[in-house]
């Protein structure tokens, strides 16, 4: 097993190296070059404008693009540019646009990673026969029960793990990164090491697309109907001031607003549909519930797919409305990451419950699946269910039992159990 996991020799193990122009993926280019790796840089153009590359602290374009090329010339590996914009166009920009249009503010890097990076680049490499797509994300990947998990960095300043929330278990397994379990710092110092004509570079701070920070001027080119005049009003509905476009404004702005208070005013709301702007005090700020959309459970296909892991789905309620050794929900029209629940098979049973069960003859879609608790479901009785962060191992094949095996030889508690026998016996003695 070579240092990426891969049960290959390192000479035989090809990468690639995701390149940005920047210190952190010229450093992993770099290490997995000198480690002896099969390493190809890949570079993405993403947007027109080398002016702005030039003068701006961003990436993807320009400048970034010929230092990414520099460092793969230096350390002698292939480089190849895949040109993106027309991707990047419609997957993130236009994705952007419509989000302030819409009243809100969206972070395109997580877009950006989604899409092009993480989906088309992905397949790019897999293209490539690549064993693995390498990059300079300061994210920790440590495996577990044969895949990978997804922590934070070491560095918590440079940490990018909500940047990549939305990556699958597949790219996940596929994806590594070096700089996870080392600091900033240690990086630069790695880049002066190995003489790399970026280790002073400044790092990319401002949204790639959006030279200087001013993304009004962005959403102007695109969208100049943004702009619409419209009402700033205050809590109770009342017309304060007006506004040049919501598109200027974000939840929790207080600079900018231009309105003469005797206390600080926040913008705490944004109505798209009427145009308006909502504001009020700090303490209006404050909220009790959130709305979540998009969630990325990272979860083993494998797993979903095994017969012998027990899949539920419920109603809004949370009972149960069906359990199966199939993939529920289907995965046949809907293609994109969702929630999955597996039976965890701690059930508590009322007595008279018990009793029932054992004096009624087993249903047919009990037969069918070979799952008892579907009996209470076809008899109309109700299930209710729990989540819960605990995981069950059932034993049902000898794989299974070798498996929990394992597991138990590494419990802290079977230790101090043999510990307290001993005690025991010793005292006994």
């Amino acid at each position: 097993m070579n240092s990426l996991g891969i049960n290959k020799p390192k000479k035989e193990t090809k990468v690639v190296v995701a390149m940005s122009g920047g210190v952190d993926s010229s450093v992993v280019a770099a290490l997995m070059k000198q480690e002896g790796y099969d390493v190809t840089g890949i570079t993405l153009k993403l947007y027109d404008d080398t002016k702005q590359s030039k003068e701006g602290r961003q990436c993807c374009a320009g400048q970034d693009i010929m230092d990414a090329k520099r460092v793969s010339e230096k350390i002698n590996i292939n480089h190849e540019i895949l040109y993106y914009q027309k991707k990047f166009r419609s997957e993130v920009i236009d994705s952007f646009i419509d989000s302030y249009a819409a009243g809100e503010t969206p972070i395109p890097c997580v877009q950006c990673n989604q899409t092009v990076k993480f989906r088309d680049l992905f397949k790019y490499a897999k293209d490539l026969k690549a064993d693995a797509l390498v990059t300079g994300h300061y994210v920790s990947r440590i495996q577990k029960n044969g895949h990978a998990n997804m922590y934070r960095a070491k560095d918590y300043n440079r940490d990018q793990s909500y940047f990549l929330f939305s990556t699958t278990q597949e790219q996940l397994d596929y994806l590594r990164f070096p700089l996870g379990e080392i600091e900033k710092h240690e990086t630069r110092t790695l880049a002066k090491k190995l003489n790399l004509n970026v280790a002073e570079k400044p790092d990319s701070q401002d949204i790639c697309f959006v030279p200087n920070g001013d993304y009004s001027s962005v959403i102007k080119k695109f969208r100049p109907e943004s702009f619409k005049k419209g009402r700033i009003i205050d809590l109770n509905g009342k017309q304060i001031g007006e506004h040049e476009g919501i598109i200027n404004y974000t939840i929790g702005q207080r600079k900018g607003i231009k309105i003469s208070s005797s206390n600080p005013l926040y913008v705490v709301n944004i109505n798209a549909d009427e145009n308006t702007v909502i504001v009020g005090g700090k303490e209006n700020l404050e909220i009790k519930e959130i709305q979540l959309r998009e969630l990325n459970i990272l979860a083993s296909k494998k797993e979903f797919e095994d017969p012998n892991e027990i899949k539920v789905v419920s109603d809004l309620d949370g009972n149960a409305l069906y359990f199966s050794r199939g993939a529920i929900p289907s995965n046949a029209k809907y293609q994109d990451p969702y929630q999955k629940f597996k039976q965890v098979c701690v059930i508590p049973f009322r007595r008279a419950a018990l009793s029932w069960f054992y004096k009624t003859e087993q249903t047919f879609l009990e037969t069918v699946e070979s799952i008892d608790m579907l009996r209470f479901l076809e008899s109309g009785r109700k299930v209710l269910l729990i989540k819960t962060d605990v995981v069950s191992y059932a034993v049902d094949t000898d794989a299974d039992l070798e498996n929990v095996r394992l597991k138990m030889a590494k419990d802290p508690l079977l230790d101090e159990t043999k510990i307290l026998a001993s005690t025991l016996t010793s005292v006994a003695n």
